[in-house]
């Protein structure tokens, strides 16, 4: 054997077809503790353990009988101290001199398993961070979702408040507050598309009798009721509001004079004919339509003026304040 093969960087050893060791190298007997006097002339089944021979018999000796040859044989030999080595073997069958040989090279796999124990490990926790990273985000994911609940919830709540701030709790109309930011929202779009609006204000005829008469209980029976009336006489644009004990008001967007009277005479009429607990209710209607000079204390005003004179003519009728001014002339 030359040098070359005595020093190689992995391990050689060659055998008879018996099994007999006929030559191992110097890097196969340091790795493994022996001499050489201790290997050669051995059998090469001497360095294993009963289970390795199994493999060795049933693997190693059909492949080169059947081939010629076995590659990446995972194999454990026994050192000078009886542990386990853990080897590939390749091995290829020869003759050499009329004899046949084996030869057999062999790579320590000890570093290689360590490597592939840390790729194990590596890997195990990698896919122990991905996990620990996707419950991370599912619980991140649910976090973000109870969140827009809430947000949801309190967006709910916050619509529930709005809308409680601007009713009025016993007829569930919108309240006064309401009604005048709507007055307002409707003067300044007048103001930039000249859209004519008028206002209606409602005041039950002999309310202060109804509650002498009957109590307190049968006049909030009223006041409800009315409420029922304005919300099934509106239109969907038009804003119907208590504005304060026994007076509503009516604000009807894109409504002219004449349409404002026709308005409020049906609506007197359907109050005047409905049917009522204890005999019927009427109501006096003032009716006011804007005009550029108005503010909302003078639309409010000339309404309220044309209600006054509706009570002043007998009640249970409709005045528009331009009829006070006509009557005036």
């Amino acid at each position: 054997m030359d040098d070359r093969l005595r020093y190689a960087p992995c391990g050689y050893v060659s055998i008879t077809h018996e099994g007999i060791i006929k030559d191992v190298n110097h890097t196969f007997l340091d790795r493994m503790g022996y001499k050489q006097v201790d290997l050669v002339h051995k059998h090469f089944e001497s360095i294993m353990s009963t289970a390795n021979k199994l493999i060795f018999h049933s693997y190693f000796y059909p492949f080169i009988n059947l081939n010629g040859q076995v590659e990446e044989l995972f194999i454990n030999l026994k050192d000078s101290e009886g542990k386990a080595v853990p080897y590939l073997l390749n091995g290829r069958r020869l003759e050499c001199e009329g004899v046949e040989i084996i030869d057999c090279i062999l790579v320590q796999m000890g570093k290689r398993i360590d490597y592939e124990l840390e790729l194990r490990s590596a890997k195990k926790q990698i896919e122990v961070a991905y996990w620990e990273k996707d419950q991370a985000l599912a619980e991140l994911k649910r976090i973000h979702l109870e969140i827009e609940q809430k947000q949801a919830e309190l967006m709910e709540m916050n619509a529930v408040l709005v809308e409680l701030s601007n009713t009025d709790k016993l007829t569930g109309l919108k309240n006064r507050r309401f009604l005048q930011e709507k007055l307002e929202e409707q003067i300044v779009g007048y103001g930039r598309d000249q859209a004519a609006f008028s206002l209606c204000i409602i005041d039950i005829d002999h309310f202060k009798k109804v509650n002498d008469t009957y109590g307190h209980q049968t006049g909030d029976y009223v006041l409800e009721k009315m409420a029922s009336i304005l919300k099934l006489q509106s239109r969907k644009e038009d804003i119907a509001a208590r504005y304060g004990g026994e007076e509503f008001v009516l604000l009807l967007p894109n409504t002219d004079i004449s349409e404002s009277k026709n308005i409020a005479e049906n609506l007197r009429k359907s109050i005047a004919y409905s049917t009522w607990e204890m005999g019927q209710i009427t109501v006096s209607i003032g009716v006011a339509t804007f005009i550029p000079t108005d503010s909302e204390a003078t639309l409010l005003q000339k309404a309220d003026q044309a209600l006054y004179t509706s009570k002043e003519q007998g009640r249970n009728r409709v005045t528009h304040s331009i009829d006070l001014n006509e009557k005036l002339l």
